[in-house]
């Protein structure tokens, strides 16, 4: 039968653990509301559908199995998102150690001494005495404010924002690399059209030093079409240096060393078409695909449960704490046996104004977060108005030089035809020569831009990567984790 201590003591335990995080000081978070516009400005155009549309895999739209392959191997290699993975990682440690607070802490304690007995003289033969002792000792906070609750609240909103940063990392890293492989391409297709220009200005300049040798050419048109064939030949080295630093770049993207994928992306292919059209859905879709948006979000709340871990301070921390000691001689029969338990209160009675200041410095942080999440929504917002004008506008720039540029080749054609006949100046096939090399350098240049804006707007969509698919440190969703899957 149970004394009159152990039967209070058992029933004040029982309390505590009723009252254990009943109450819970600070406020409770609130997902901010923001109301985007109901469309996008240029969504008039045919071009721009505002049809919902899954972009995870939005690269699949230019049919480039190279690009494609790409992407799944910095999916698996890439050190930006490797190093985001590492951050979930962390994340996700520290809120286990926040979490263990919830549970009580025991430490055991053991030890023995042994002595000789003999007094002064510490005979050789004297007995000796060997002493053991065992203990455990716990102790455990009642969260009876909610501090503990709140901690593991903030620790727990920073591991999802943290999972959305690597989801961040892995959107940015798809477009660098589709970017990188579309001006891989796009430069290909300026040489090959500079190399193609070069050899048309040899044989000109063939044909006017011929000319000149039989009397119907002057030194000067010699002159004028050396002149442009060397201006010519000069635009090709800087062209060939930005080629060899991308596909250094590429290596560096799939985690190799620079210069690992150049023999395989020197061989030339066409630039990927962009699509006829993009479907983009409503600025509403953007606050749940765009990661960054849904990152600075989950900072909020971290930073609000923070409010109520400093507020927690102002109440009084209550916890448990017991030993127990058991110690035996082997020159006894039996032990001893000890134990002690009881409560412990701490409360910074005299310390309110330091914790009441900590709460203003909790409370301006999550203005600050609040402020930081409505200026990342206006910034996506922004990029994605930004990335439309650029797709609609580049693809009527690429028409209009495709145009011209057929129009310089035919106006050659001509002009040399009547050059040889003695009809016109040598002068006018020298400018048809430069028209014809210029329009054909941003023909490529423009067509690569086209396909370049259709990344970036998918990027500013957020594309890249599934919402609805649970954080882990490994994404599910990648191409490579795909492609496993599919030949497991």
């Amino acid at each position: 039968m149970l004394t009159r201590g152990p039967v209070i003591f058992l029933n004040l335990i029982a309390l505590l653990l009723m009252l254990n995080g009943c109450t819970t000081v600070g406020p409770d978070y609130k997902a901010p509301e923001m109301q985007p516009p109901e469309k996008w400005q240029k969504i008039e155009d045919p071009s721009l559908k505002p049809d919902k549309t899954d972009i995870r895999e939005w690269w699949k739209i230019f049919d480039d199995p190279m690009l494609s392959r790409l992407i799944a191997m910095a999916a698996d290699s890439n050190h930006d998102l490797r190093i985001a993975v590492a951050r979930v990682n962390e994340a996700r440690a520290r809120l286990g150690i926040v979490s263990g607070q919830t549970a009580p802490v025991i430490n055991t304690v053991s030890g023995g001494t042994t002595d000789r007995a003999g007094g002064e003289t510490g005979a050789a033969d004297a007995p000796t005495h060997t002493r053991f002792s065992a203990g455990l000792d716990a102790s455990w906070e009642i969260d009876l404010f909610g501090r503990i609750s709140r901690s593991v609240e903030t620790e727990t909103a920073e591991l999802q924002a943290a999972a959305e940063d690597r989801n961040d990392v892995m959107v940015t890293m798809y477009a660098e690399v589709a970017r990188t492989y579309l001006e891989i391409r796009t430069l290909q297709a300026r040489l090959s059209s500079a190399n193609g220009n070069i050899a048309s200005q040899k044989d000109i300049l063939k044909l006017t030093q011929k000319r000149f040798k039989h009397g119907l050419a002057t030194a000067l048109d010699v002159a004028q079409a050396e002149r442009v064939l060397a201006s010519s030949e000069a635009a090709v080295p800087p062209l060939r240096i930005q080629l060899n630093q991308d596909i250094n770049t590429m290596g560096v993207l799939m985690g190799r060393a620079p210069g690992h994928l150049y023999e395989e992306l020197s061989k030339i292919i066409a630039i990927p078409l962009p699509p006829a059209s993009v479907a983009v859905g409503v600025p509403a879709d953007l606050l749940r695909q765009r990661p960054d948006i849904r990152k600075v979000e989950r900072q909020l709340a971290a930073q609000t449960a923070r409010i109520g871990v400093a507020t927690a301070d102002l109440y009084p921390t209550l916890a448990l704490s017991g030993s127990i000691n058991i110690g035996f001689s082997d020159m006894v029969t039996g032990g001893s046996t000890g134990f002690s338990f009881g409560p412990s209160l701490r409360w910074n009675v005299f310390d309110r104004s330091r914790i009441r200041n900590q709460i203003k410095v909790e409370d301006a942080r999550t203005e600050q977060a609040l402020l930081n999440y409505e200026k990342t929504v206006l910034n996506a917002l922004n990029e994605v108005e930004n990335a439309m004008t650029a797709f609609l506008e580049q693809r009527i720039q690429y028409e209009a030089q495709q145009r011209a540029a057929a129009a310089a080749k035919k106006s050659l054609k001509l002009s040399a035809k009547l050059y040889k006949d003695g009809l016109i100046a040598f002068q006018t096939v020298l400018d048809a020569q430069l028209a014809l090399f210029d329009f054909e350098n941003q023909v490529a240049e423009a067509q690569g831009n086209a396909a370049a804006n259709v990344v970036r707007l998918y990027k500013s969509l957020g594309g890249g990567w599934n919402p609805d698919a649970i954080a882990t440190d490994n994404d599910k969703n990648s191409p490579a984790q795909k492609k496993k899957s599919d030949d497991s």
